[in-house]
């Protein structure tokens, strides 16, 4: 795969992503000794917890100010002075103030959960691809629930991908009552295009979480979150059972890439355009937490 090309939202324009540790991916997942390394070490849970933990020394505080500057990222939406961070996990989890991610406050409106690269499927039983045409997930693999994978065969999905220069923090789409989240294991992969486009598996094995959310204005929408390579955790902040309000926080993803995907039930949603022409060509498009993704049917 060359470049990385998504369509921002903001900008309304096709954009290359600078892709962190780009070298070391293409290595990873195009070479025949990286493809032995993968299998025998970098798709280990031990590896991305040994990684994790390198994040969270204090020695690694020295390297934001580099970064910041490298992602040309917008320090003044930080809740948090950069120099209190105590280590490169602590800014890498960081929290926003409220203002830097406004909600949506379309009643009808469903809002982007994460800071990230989009795609979507309107319907999933139409599926022609993410990221390489032809090539999609099984969703009960995905879901290792038969009964829940029938019930969502014909329902409407976002996936969201977020690179290691964003906002890792997750939040909801919708109001609603969430319930207890389930952990399935499973390998740690990078879920970048360059990894996706060898093997789009990857989002249906790799470590996720899955909680179902009961809400009035699109059924029972079903929130994951996608482990990946060098993510040392997926935390969860909600409290299971306690309502929620649209854009709230879920949760947060320790260092490292990483991936969202919401599923709505079948005809319950209308993804905003500019989403679903891209995803047509399978271009992600890039938006924030908060931002409109679609209306409610």
């Amino acid at each position: 795969m060359d470049e990385i090309v998504y369509y921002d939202r903001y900008r309304k324009e096709n954009c290359v992503e600078k892709v962190y540790g780009d070298k070391a991916l293409r290595w990873t997942y195009g070479t025949v000794a990286g493809r032995i390394s993968l299998n025998l070490l970098v798709k280990r849970a031990l590896f991305s917890h040994w990684y994790g933990w390198r994040m969270d020394r204090p020695a690694t505080r020295q390297k934001i100010p580099a970064f910041i500057q490298d992602y040309q990222l917008d320090a003044s939406e930080f809740a948090r002075d950069v120099d209190e961070f105590a280590n490169f996990n602590e800014f890498f989890f960081r929290e926003l103030k409220p203002s830097a991610r406004p909600i949506d406050p379309d009643p009808a409106a469903a809002v982007f959960p994460a800071d990230g690269r989009h795609l979507c499927i309107p319907d999933l039983s139409q599926a022609d691809g993410l990221f390489v045409k032809g090539e999609t997930f099984d969703l009960g693999s995905l879901l290792k629930d038969p009964a829940l994978a029938d019930r969502y065969a014909n329902g409407s999905l976002l996936l969201s991908r977020l690179c290691p220069v964003d906002y890792h923090r997750f939040h909801f789409p919708a109001a609603g009552v969430p319930g207890p989240t389930r952990l399935i294991n499973g390998p740690l992969y990078s879920v970048n295009p360059i990894a996706l486009c060898q093997n789009i598996q990857i989002l249906a094995t790799n470590k996720r979480c899955i909680t179902e959310l009961e809400t009035e204005a699109f059924g029972t929408v079903l929130v994951l979150e996608i482990g990946a390579t060098c993510v040392g955790s997926i935390c969860q902040t909600y409290t299971s059972g306690t309502e929620v309000a649209k854009g709230s926080e879920k949760g947060y993803f320790r260092f490292g890439g990483s991936s969202t995907i919401t599923i709505f039930p079948a005809g319950r949603i209308r993804f905003d355009q500019d989403l679903i022409e891209n995803s047509q060509q399978q271009r992600e498009l890039y938006a924030r937490v908060g931002d409109h993704l679609g209306t409610a049917i």
